[in-house]
């Protein structure tokens, strides 16, 4: 799929190449910056005696600096003379100080930007007008990241531009999140400032495409963008039938998050006339996130069969350890072929939607949908479960309803209890339909041609990478205070993303809800008997745990199993630990998967939607990318000379691989 040329082999595939771009930055300094003129660009770092022409200048000045090195500044003090004229100015870091609140108590408390930062420049007015720098502390206490930049509030700015583009789109119809941004712009808005400026948004009214244009739009993308993959498979006479396709970043994505996927054909088929499918994971931040789609001409096995090999063989045969889907057979079928070593569970919430419709008419369907939601949500093992199904169907004479037996029998696809000691990423029963369906509602229509969906799916896919470069954003800018005084809190404080911290800590908190009722002593190790008090709509029932607890290799298992199913530990552990007077727990419970300190390459991939400006970081990775490219091309031929640069990227890559993990 990736050479030099686009053919279209016998399978019905196209092969095409791929290319690579760079883009270049130039920066300059100066050894003497007092010799140059007021206020000059080219004078990157603040020093002692610089001068502008007056304290705008240098707010400009210093807010360009901080743009460069990565952190966002603010106006802190000002002080005017005896005649009323400003005199002395001070702009500091935004994460100087600290909060102070009344609500520093709370178990939820918010998000704060404050570290008590030192950095600042402070200046004042000379007798002729001009204005000096007097002090300048350049050293901070937290993380800095010019990648980071644009999203600070002080950088957030819609340009003139920008504005005239947004009237512009909306006078058209075209809403605010969907319009492009400029390439040449340095700061940008966020999409959210964009809603603000224009509050009436209209949809976009589109025309029709054919499946030329889809294949020209995809030999563009491919070349355009490194890495590119898509497959088309055409029938005997030669027309379209099935598409795959997937972008580089949704590629290396994979490798990080495609343990565990879901995979769904419903949202088009139901609302447009396109079948759209995709495969949907979670990243650290619990964000769906797009790793491959498709368009299918029907819903049949061999369909399936041809999408889940066309997957495999993007993601270089890295199949997932779970699926999610409905109850489709025909998608049941395919996995057995494709993914033989695969969990596959149903999406609990179909399920549940259909079982009023199923149930029908019955005398006694409230009490009945009653008893299945309690047997689906609040059984802890699996033979509970039977014992309790069993006498549901006894009690209310549904032995012979066909529809239930069938789920019966497939029951350890879709009951909880069944499916909770595997890892399935925290995935909701909802989240798999819900969230990409919004997702892409307002950018597809039930007139939308092959190639304005795609175009559209781009607009789509550009706004989720920027919501999540706000959340890895706001993890790296901000933290969540602690709640107590525990150790442990503060262990996964300083490690995981804000939301995945934020779920630990409604786990530790709730705690108090807890009380540790037994300990059961072996030799081995100790289980604990943990009643939770459990408060819903106003009412509160009692539910009892066990905790399998090691001390001497701090380990646990819990009945509820939430480490094992979602990755965050749970209450009744939590009451366990503390009872033991475990301060830290061992890494293995602490995922790479939900931390926000992990260097993660999919992240670095250049992106080549319209209207994205590349990071710094994605900058530089292109560079070397393209770099190593020519240094190959000259050295291949050379036997010798080719192993020993192997050599020396050997060694650089075990240097930087021990000074990234010490």
């Amino acid at each position: 799929m990736e050479g030099n040329e686009s053919t279209i082999n016998e399978a019905g595939n196209i092969d095409a190449g791929d290319k690579t771009g760079c883009l270049d930055i130039h920066s300059s300094n100066d050894d003497n910056p007092n010799d140059k003129s007021l206020g000059e660009e080219s004078d990157i770092v603040p020093v002692v005696g610089m001068k502008f022409k007056d304290e705008n200048e240098i707010f400009e000045f210093y807010k360009n600096y901080a743009y460069r090195v990565g952190f966002p500044v603010r106006k802190r003090n000002s002080k005017k003379g005896d005649d009323g004229v400003l005199r002395y100015v001070t702009f500091t870091c935004s994460r100087e100080g600290h909060r102070i609140s009344a609500s520093s108590s709370s178990l939820k408390p918010r998000p704060t930007i404050q570290t008590g930062c030192k950095a600042r420049l402070a200046a004042s007015s000379e007798i002729c007008g001009t204005w000096r720098i007097n002090s300048v502390h350049l050293e901070h206490n937290h993380k800095i990241s010019p990648s980071k930049s644009r999203l600070y509030r002080c950088n957030r700015q819609i340009s003139a531009r920008t504005k005239r583009r947004l009237e512009i789109n909306d006078t058209a119809g075209i809403q605010s999140h969907k319009s492009k941004a400029g390439r040449s712009e340095k700061k940008v808005c966020v999409e959210k400032d964009s809603g603000n400026f224009i509050d009436k948004v209209r949809q976009l009214k589109l025309g029709e495409g054919d499946t030329i244009a889809l294949q020209a739009y995809f030999s563009k993308m491919q070349t355009s963008s490194p890495g590119f993959y898509f497959s088309i498979d055409l029938d005997e006479e030669a027309r379209l039938r099935n598409v795959f396709w997937a972008d580089n970043r949704c590629r290396q994505a994979y490798k990080e998050f495609g343990d565990v996927v879901t995979f769904d054909t419903t949202y088009l088929t139901n609302n447009y006339d396109i079948p759209f499918t995709f495969f949907v994971g979670v990243n650290h931040h619990g964000q769906s996130i797009l790793l491959g789609c498709g368009l299918v001409s029907n819903e049949d096995a061999m369909t399936f069969v041809w999408l889940f090999k066309t997957l495999l063989e993007c993601m270089h045969d890295q199949a997932p350890n779970g699926i999610i889907t409905d109850q489709d057979r025909a998608i049941q079928n395919a996995i057995e072929i494709v993914f033989p070593n695969t969990k596959h569970r149903w999406c609990l919430w179909y399920i549940l939607k259909k079982l009023p419709e199923k149930i029908g008419n019955h005398n006694h369907k409230g009490s009945i949908l009653s008893a299945v939601h309690g047997l689906v949500y609040d059984t802890q093992t699996c033979e509970e479960f039977e014992q309790g199904w069993n006498k549901m169907l006894e009690d209310y004479k549904l032995q012979e309803h066909g529809w239930l037996t069938g789920l019966y029998n497939e029951r350890s696809r879709w009951v909880p209890c069944f499916l909770k000691t595997s890892f399935w990423a925290g995935m909701s029963t909802t989240q798999r339909s819900e969230s990409m369906n919004a997702f892409f509602d307002g950018y597809v229509h039930s007139k939308t041609s092959l190639k304005q969906f795609v175009e559209q799916y781009e607009r789509a896919l550009r706004s989720k990478v920027e919501k999540e470069f706000h959340a890895d954003f706001k993890s790296f800018s901000q933290m969540v205070p602690c709640v107590t005084r525990y150790e442990m809190e503060k262990q996964f404080q300083s490690v995981y993303t804000i939301s995945k911290f934020k779920e630990f800590q409604e786990e530790f908190t709730g705690k108090v809800y807890c009380e540790v009722l037994s300990a059961q002593d072996s030799y081995l190790h100790t289980i604990y008997e943990v009643r939770e008090d459990i408060i819903f709509n106003g009412g509160m029932k009692k539910k009892i745990f066990k905790v399998l607890f090691r001390r001497d290799e701090c380990e646990f298992e819990c009945s509820c199993h939430l480490f094992e199913f979602r990755g965050i530990i749970c209450k009744h552990a939590i009451s366990v630990l503390i009872r033991n007077d475990v301060a830290l727990l061992p890494e293995k419970y602490i995922l790479k998967r939900w931390r926000r300190d992990v260097n993660r390459p999919y992240t670095r991939v250049p992106i080549n939607y319209d209207g994205w400006i590349s990071t710094p970081e994605q900058v530089r990775y292109d560079q070397l990318c393209l770099a190593f490219t020519k240094l190959a091309d000259l050295v291949a031929h050379d036997e010798e000379r080719c192993q020993g640069i192997m050599d020396w990227i050997d060694l650089q890559t075990i240097d930087l691989s021990k000074r990234q993990n010490p």
